[in-house]
């Protein structure tokens, strides 16, 4: 044959598959409506591996078995999405547990940060709830966390992601750890200085002290000057701290115009870091699980087992739905090899149907799945 009868047949093929899909989709229907009835779960974890085994043996060669895998378990996935839209549309929406509000009560609010005055932490407060706010400070990042968890705070504001050193590991474990949830996010732009004494020349300095971001975030600078020890401290302003109280003219901080400002300190150098584009993005954590009628964004977070193409089809929940994802990171397991917690931000309010759609199929499928906020 020539290869236009080729494709002929090939069509005529393609078209008997997308009969038999469709008749395949209808009868899935039917199951969808018989869980309805039953309220029985839409993922049969056994029922689904039962069927990808025997299709499996119905495949003839090594490749064929495992195209017939990957075929199969595709279709029991558009399977499962569709049940989860019947559901949808038949009122039986997953329980989220949120309350909407038209906006956040930060009229009073006492705010908790990590650091001491004029960290990034204690400007991103300033700045999202305004310079007279009743603003605290803490030693850690899990000790400002456990202060909103106690009630002793309304709000706690979190570095979670810098646009040059990435994410704040750290704080996406506590997130995991703790129960409060995302309820605000602000994002400050970062304008590292050279901070020292008054009077200093650059040429006395032999060691810089900042947080291990920010010392990241300037490592061109700071590399360029090898006889500088680089030593790392809880955040910047502690950084700049040090230096007034230590008052030694061989250290210098890197760290905030705002904190060399506070404390009394001498800009040797401004703009450090290399990229002068660089900015910090703050989470404002609250205990209640609200979120505002105008929320555009979610943070979800999710379990999955080292294994091929489970990302894949869980990510799937988003693309079948139509949801636009923005951002995903992922964090090793403790005590759990090769096991990874994923989390994810995506766009979207959770009063939308097809985001609801979405956390239905993510809840039924992985292990774990925890919204941390809609913001």
């Amino acid at each position: 044959m020539d290869l236009l009868e080729i494709r002929d047949q090939l069509d005529v093929i393609d078209r008997e598959i997308v009969r038999l899909f469709e008749e395949r989709m209808r009868l899935v229907g039917e199951v969808a409506e018989f869980k309805i009835r039953t309220g029985k779960q839409v993922f049969d974890k056994e029922r689904e591996k039962a069927k990808i085994a025997s299709v499996r043996e119905l495949a003839h060669g090594e490749f064929n078995r495992q195209a017939s895998e990957e075929l199969f378990t595709q279709l029991m996935t558009i399977s499962r999405r569709f049940q989860y839209r019947l559901l949808e549309q038949h009122g039986q929406e997953a329980e989220l547990g949120f309350k909407q509000i038209d906006r956040l009560p930060v009229e009073g609010a006492r705010v908790v940060y990590q650091g001491v005055e004029g960290a990034y932490s204690h400007e991103a407060a300033m700045a999202y709830f305004g310079d007279d706010a009743d603003c605290y400070h803490v030693k850690t990042w899990e000790d400002a966390m456990e202060e909103v968890e106690r009630g002793n705070a309304d709000y706690a504001v979190i570095p979670i992601e810098n646009s040059s050193a990435g994410a704040v590991s750290a704080n996406y474990d506590l997130l995991t750890c703790h129960h409060n949830v995302i309820v605000a996010e602000i994002c400050i732009p970062v304008n590292h200085m050279l901070l020292g004494l008054p009077g200093t020349d650059i040429s006395q300095i032999r060691s810089v002290y900042s947080h291990p971001q920010a010392l990241m975030q300037c490592s061109q600078y700071l590399n360029a000057r090898p006889q500088w020890r680089q030593i790392s401290v809880e955040n910047t302003a502690v950084a700049a701290k040090k230096i007034i109280e230590d008052q030694d003219r061989s250290q210098a901080a890197v760290a905030s115009q705002a904190a060399g400002k506070l404390y009394g300190l001498e800009a040797l150098a401004e703009g450090v870091n290399h990229n002068k584009e660089n900015t910090t993005r703050f989470i404002i954590l609250a205990k209640d699980r609200i979120y505002q009628k105008d929320a555009q964004k979610l943070t979800v977070c999710f379990e999955l087992p080292h294994k091929s193409g489970t990302l894949y089809n869980m990510l799937g929940n988003l693309i079948y739905n139509g949801v636009n994802m923005r951002m995903i990171e992922s964090r090793p397991i403790l005590g759990r090899n090769w096991e990874y917690r994923f989390f994810v931000d995506i766009e979207g309010n959770l009063s939308e149907p097809s985001i609801r759609n979405a956390l239905k199929g993510v809840s039924e499928e992985a292990a774990n799945m925890r919204i941390l906020g809609n913001y």
